[in-house]
C-alpha cells in the first residue's frame, strides 16, 4: 500500500465499521480490559482491514484448547494473517509495520534510524512494564539480575528516549511509539510511573493520534456493547 493511502475496514465480530474497501485480511483476538487494546490503534495506522475477534476473558474462552492452539499462553493478543498467527504486542506492531507500513512506520533494513527503532520497541514490555510492576507491588528483587534494572533507570530512559520529540525518532512517527507509548501512557494512567514531563506532553500527543482516537473509540463501543465494567 502507498503511503498515506486509505485502506481500512474495522469490524467487530463481523460487523463492518468504516469503509469497505478490500476483502478481510487480519484477524484480531481481543478484549478491550487487555494488552489487546493496544492492537487497535496499530491497526488503525497501519490501514489495513481487520476484524476485531472478541475473546470472553471472563469466561476463560482464551485457555479453551481452540484458543490454546494459537497461542498456548492462553493470552490476548493474537493476530491471524492468512496463515501467519502471531502474539506479544511488540511483536504484532513490529509485524504490521513491515508488512502494511513498510517505510512509512517501519525504517528499512538498512536505515540507520532501524536500530533505535527496535531498541524503544521492545524497551516497552521487556523494561517499562515489569520494573514499574515491580516497583507498584513493592516486590524486592536483584537490579543487577533483572534484565529491565532499576524502576528509576527505568525512568530516566524512558524520559532520554522521548528527548525533544515530537517522537522517538524525531519529527518521525513510526510503530515504535505506539508499542512504547500506549505502554507508557497505561503507566501513567495507572501511576506507575512517574507523571513527570516530558512523558506526560509525549503520552498526550500520542492519545490526539487520530489511529489512537479511533481506537479508544472502539474499544469503548466494545466496553459499552458488552456492558463491561472496570473493576
Amino acid at each position: 500500500m502507498a503511503p498515506g493511502a486509505r485502506c481500512r475496514e474495522a469490524r467487530i465480530d463481523g460487523r463492518a465499521f468504516g469503509e469497505q474497501l478490500f476483502p478481510m485480511t487480519v484477524v484480531a483476538h481481543h478484549h478491550p480490559f487487555t494488552r489487546a487494546a493496544s492492537i487497535v490503534s496499530m491497526l488503525e495506522e497501519v490501514e489495513t482491514p481487520y476484524e476485531l475477534k472478541y475473546i470472553d476473558i471472563m469466561t476463560g474462552e482464551q485457555k479453551q484448547p481452540s484458543f490454546l492452539e494459537l497461542n498456548p499462553m492462553g493470552k490476548v493478543p493474537v493476530i491471524q494473517d492468512g496463515e501467519v498467527i502471531i502474539s506479544e504486542v511488540a511483536a504484532i506492531g513490529l509485524y504490521l509495520a513491515d508488512r502494511y507500513a513498510s517505510e512509512r512506520l517501519a525504517p528499512a533494513l538498512d536505515d540507520p534510524a532501524r536500530g533505535a527503532y527496535l531498541r524503544w520497541s521492545l524497551f516497552g514490555p521487556s523494561v517499562i512494564e515489569p520494573a514499574a510492576y515491580m516497583a507498584a507491588n513493592n516486590i524486592e528483587y536483584g537490579a543487577g539480575q533483572a534484565g529491565w534494572g532499576e524502576f528509576q533507570a527505568m525512568q530516566a530512559t524512558l524520559e532520554h528516549a522521548i528527548g525533544d520529540g515530537p517522537w522517538l525518532l524525531g519529527d518521525r512517527f513510526t510503530m515504535a511509539d505506539l508499542v512504547f507509548g500506549l505502554t507508557a501512557r497505561f503507566m501513567l494512567r495507572f501511576k506507575m510511573i512517574e507523571a513527570r514531563d516530558p512523558v506526560v506532553s509525549y503520552v498526550d500527543r500520542l492519545s490526539a493520534r487520530p489511529s489512537v482516537v479511533r481506537a479508544d473509540a472502539l474499544n469503548a463501543k466494545i466496553i459499552e456493547e458488552r456492558g463491561l465494567a472496570r473493576g
